[in-house]
């Protein structure tokens, strides 16, 4: 049986514990390999490793760190297809969206290649006769990234390129269901010329989680994932006096109005809904529906019939298994509580089979009608291949529907009207907002991250607040006194002000 290792100061690692976790392939149902989980000695090494090898990287170069980043970039875009198949492999997510999950990431490493010019600071001459001032930021120290399992190579990416071109060394946690990505891009941080312990690897559960929320020589965590953990992550990290930023779930609606293009809407809706199995913390899980009820679930319905779904790796697959058979079975319970409490299931995904892997985890594109924000479908992040269509009169109705979720992570609205456009965007408490673009994911040089329960620090996740998050500012005031001017030595009781 394959093991998954740790990465531990610069080499793989299988660590002190000898507790083991099961790796699927959603696909088949089979195991496929054995991932190590830490103990609390593991990771003590590997925050030992991190700390050692802080001071040589933090004094490190801007040029020097900018060297290894654009290697870094390089040497991922020449193994894409080797990442996105280790993630197709674990996941289950096809092919095509592997590839394109660590592109995604590869424009975080590409905007992190610019740090010279993101860490530049401010300088003030002559505030007062004689003195000057300018700021700049330094490095934190160990931070440590938790990530889902949803997105095993983008997620990481949006995390550790930015806090390391700040000067930070780095422990990714990465979720024990899909582990093998994060140590092919170990492999290629090494062969790029990162200096040993500046990124390391500790795969693990909960106790590894807990371990690095409470060593007090992790200066900032990151994480991806739940609400619930989210909540639970914030709350342990920050009485530990660490620098946190938690990215929760999400419940994210599209409004359809009656003026939008209803094929182009059904299109990007379906694709929204059930690409990645609907395993994306910007899926969209409830339509909104204007007006338009009946018609818009007749062609979603007809689009999602059509839809191939596969093990992931044949070409015309557009749609692979979830991850795990708990996550299946969560998600037929659900569309099982809509139908007992009213819901009309328009396409029904349970019970599907892909021939040739009748053991494996699937679930297919659901459409369910006439569902009410009292409904557990509704309320509950499916996190599944699952579209609920909601009816609501008008855009204001709809509005305040979305503001009564708690969660507030993404949002979209299909129109032609650019009043209702912009009464949309600015009235919705939501972070990342589309119109007409049903995944609103920010470019690289942006950030994200949601609002409510979907978001609990203060800093969204890469872009100009995650260079924020990675560093803290230092203002300097300086004066250099010439011999031959005395009354400008002079020293003042009162409190200090510019002359």
């Amino acid at each position: 049986m394959k093991v998954i290792d740790h990465w531990i100061g610069g080499k793989a690692t299988s660590g002190s514990d000898e507790r083991r976790g099961a790796v699927w392939n959603p696909a088949t149902g089979q195991q496929q390999a054995e991932v190590v989980l830490a103990g609390r000695q593991d990771v003590d090494a590997a925050v030992a490793a991190a700390r050692d090898a802080f001071p040589g990287w933090s004094q490190a170069s801007l040029s020097a760190r900018t060297r290894v980043l654009f290697a870094f970039r390089e040497l991922v875009n020449a193994n894409i297809e080797r990442i996105a198949e280790a993630i197709t492999d674990e996941h289950g997510k096809v092919l095509s969206d592997a590839r394109g999950e660590v592109q995604r990431g590869l424009e975080v490493v590409e905007f992190a290649c610019g740090i010279p010019q993101l860490l530049k600071g401010d300088f003030s001459a002559q505030i007062s006769t004689g003195v000057d001032l300018h700021s700049f930021r330094e490095p934190l120290g160990v931070c440590a990234g938790i990530t889902p399992f949803n997105f095993p190579a983008m997620v990481p990416m949006w995390m550790f390129p930015v806090a390391i071109a700040c000067g930070n060394t780095f422990i990714l946690k990465p979720s024990e269901r899909d582990p093998s990505a994060s140590l092919i891009l170990a492999e290629l941080w090494a062969e790029a010329g990162l200096p040993d312990g500046v990124f390391n690897v500790l795969q693990g559960d909960k106790e590894a989680v807990d371990g690095l929320l409470e060593h007090p020589d992790v200066a900032a965590i990151s994480f991806v994932g739940s609400t619930p953990i989210a909540r639970y992550i914030h709350g342990r990290a920050s009485q530990a006096g660490k620098r946190v930023q938690a990215l929760g779930g999400a419940k994210n609606h599209a409004i359809v109005m009656p003026d939008a293009d209803l094929d182009y809407a059904s299109d990007h809706l379906v694709a929204a809904a059930f690409g990645s199995a609907g395993e994306r913390c910007m899926a969209i899980s409830a339509a909104v529906a204007i007006g338009v009820g009946s018609e818009l679930v007749d062609r979603v319905s007809q689009k999602a019939l059509a839809m191939k779904v596969g093990s992931g790796r044949e070409t015309a697959s557009q749609m692979g298994p979830v991850v795990t058979a708990q996550a299946r079975d969560r998600i037929i319970g659900l569309i099982d509580s809509g139908e007992r409490q009213g819901a009309q299931i328009h396409v029904d995904g349970r019970g599907i089979t892909v021939p040739g892997y009748e053991q494996g985890y699937f679930v297919g594109p659901t459409v369910i009608d006439a569902v009410t924000p009292q409904m557990d479908v509704y309320r509950e992040e499916i996190f599944g291949p699952v579209l609920s269509v909601v009816r609501t009169d008008d855009v204001d109705a709809a509005i305040d529907l979305i503001n009564a979720n708690p969660y507030g992570n993404g949002t979209t609205i299909f129109t032609s009207s650019g009043e209702a456009a912009r009464r949309f965007q600015r009235g919705v408490h939501v972070g990342m907002i589309g119109i007409n673009v049903p995944v609103p994911v920010p470019m690289a040089y942006y950030s994200f991250g949601g609002w409510k329960d979907s978001l609990f620090g203060e800093h969204h996740i890469h872009g100009p607040e995650g260079v924020s998050f990675y560093t803290r500012g230092k203002v300097i005031t300086s004066r250099w006194p010439h011999v031959d001017h005395a009354e400008h030595q002079a020293a003042h009781f009162n409190f200090p002000t510019a002359r």
